[in-house]
């Protein structure tokens, strides 16, 4: 039996022939699907830069309001029940670290536009388990303590090029950064609850000016009165024991309502003949008054200091124009790097104690202080009372006001309002009420002194007998706790500013 024949069809070549073209309407779809990608992709990588450029703007807003709170001096209040409107002209609504918050948010473009919405809030504590306000009204003292600023930056409304044509007519981005200023007087006890330990700080270039543990604006002064080593009649700056500020609270034109805004003269207490030291008996002394010195010591009153010891081998300072003169004068003109003041109790066996060198001369002979000191500040001439060319600070009302001097380095006009200056400093504040101050032989050796807190002042003037006229901007206590307690905050204040998390 015969297989049967394979029959040929003819209409298989027709239906190849209707098939043609088929690869390119497939090519053309794939271009679509794929333009369409790529378009969208342009979109999705314009909403990522966006997000970026928000979070840039969050970021700068909150360390900008942070830096408001830290330099305001507003943490020495030490709580915010007290001194309200104080508080308010920091943080509430209408406040300075506010308004400044919202003002550096918005000054950076998101998408090439302005942000449309910045957010303010504060709180106190990790996370804000202290709770949080607009206005930072009903804050706890932890507060004061560790006062965090969240700043929200939100832009909706972004332009779009492709993805309109899904009918997406634009997008909006958001970003959160918080920051904080952290004092740490009572941190033990407030806003460091769960350790019990007083936190540390460590601020770099600190000048070396040593300054007793007293107030000498607290009580107010009256002539005839001083402070001296047995406690005499000033308060102390901070608690030895808590960190905690003795005299907390705002002082508008000097008017002794708090630690804050206080002003008076820093004076050597060492006054050298030669190379010998003779300090003032007794010492350390604050409230001083002396008909027979200058007349302009009458008011307001003294606080002296010893000089801090500075390295006398390799680079002291850095940016200094005060480079021909000794360690000691460099150091206030520049930025000591080399030496750090910790808190805590003084050790012989301290691989780095902080010590005083009453080897320096701080005054009239050298000059070391007044030379060091104007070329910091920029001061034409310190024979004269008046400023000349240095920035100002002004005290008519809170919050304090720094003006640009006709030398300010920035070049900024005279009178400009500023919020930072290098006439704003930091110095250590020792425990006068252990040991004792080794004076015999010649010269006297550096002495081993307990750094227990900072203090961050605004340097008015220095005269050629190394007097300098200060504000207090802000005080930090540490208490005797060693630094090993806890790792200890750094940055360029007592009152350090980090941020902590963008989100």
């Amino acid at each position: 039996m015969k297989a049967p024949a394979i029959r040929s069809f003819p209409f298989t070549q027709a239906a190849r022939h209707r098939e043609r073209g088929i690869t390119m309407v497939l090519v053309a779809l794939a271009m679509v699907a794929i333009i369409a990608m790529a378009a969208l992709s342009i979109d999705v990588v314009t909403l990522y830069l966006a997000k970026e450029e928000a979070q840039r703007s969050a970021d700068a807003a909150a360390l900008a309001a942070a830096r408001v709170i830290s330099i305001s001096g507003i943490t020495g209040t030490g709580n915010p029940s007290t001194d309200t409107s104080s508080w308010a002209a920091i943080c509430g609504t209408g406040g300075v670290a506010t308004q400044t918050a919202q003002a550096v948010g918005k000054q950076n473009s998101v998408g090439h536009i302005a942000p449309a919405t910045v957010t303010v809030t504060y709180s106190a504590g990790s996370g804000g388990s202290f709770g949080s306000s607009t206005n930072c009204s009903g804050l706890t003292a932890a507060f004061a303590v560790n006062p965090m600023v969240t700043v929200q930056v939100t832009r909706g409304s972004l332009p779009n090029f492709f993805s309109r044509v899904w009918g997406r007519t634009g997008n909006s981005v958001s970003a959160t950064a918080s920051a904080e200023a952290f004092n740490p007087s009572n941190s033990g006890n407030v806003g460091n609850g769960p350790t019990g330990t007083i936190t540390p700080v460590q601020p770099r270039c600190v000048k070396p000016w040593v300054v007793p543990n007293r107030d000498p604006m607290s009580p107010a002064p009256n002539k005839g009165n001083y402070c001296d080593q047995g406690g005499g009649a000033c308060n102390t700056l901070v608690s030895t024991a808590t960190g905690s500020v003795t005299h907390p609270g705002i002082s508008v034109n000097n008017n002794s309502s708090g630690v804050i805004g206080e002003r008076f003269w820093l004076s050597p207490d060492c006054s050298h003949t030669g190379s010998t030291c003779t300090l003032r008996t007794p010492s350390p002394v604050g409230n001083y008054y002396d008909s027979s010195r200058r007349p302009w010591l009458e008011q307001p009153p003294s606080l002296q200091y010893l000089p801090g010891e500075a390295p006398v081998v390799g680079p002291v300072a850095v940016a200094s124009c005060a480079s021909s003169g000794s360690a000691y004068e460099r150091a206030i003109g520049g930025c000591d790097q080399s030496t750090v003041y910790q808190c805590g109790v003084q050790s012989s066996s301290s691989s780095s104690p902080n010590r005083v060198d009453l080897d320096e001369n701080p005054g009239a002979g050298t000059n070391d202080t007044m030379n060091g000191v104007t070329c910091l500040i920029h001061e034409g001439d310190a024979t004269e009372e008046q400023p000349d060319g240095q920035d100002t600070l002004n005290l008519s009302s809170y919050p304090f006001k720094i003006l640009a001097g006709t030398s300010n380095p920035f070049g900024l006009a005279s009178s400009a309002s500023i919020s930072s200056s290098p006439s704003i400093v930091s110095l250590p504040i020792y425990d006068d009420s252990v040991g004792s101050i080794n004076t015999k032989g010649s010269p006297p050796p550096p002495t081993n002194v307990t750094i227990v807190g900072f203090l961050q002042v605004f340097i008015n003037s220095v005269d050629q007998w190394g007097n300098i006229d200060v504000t207090v901007l802000n005080v930090a206590g540490c208490g005797n706790g060693s630094a090993a307690a806890g790792s200890p905050v750094t940055g360029s204040s007592p009152v350090p500013i980090r941020l902590i998390t963008p989100q």
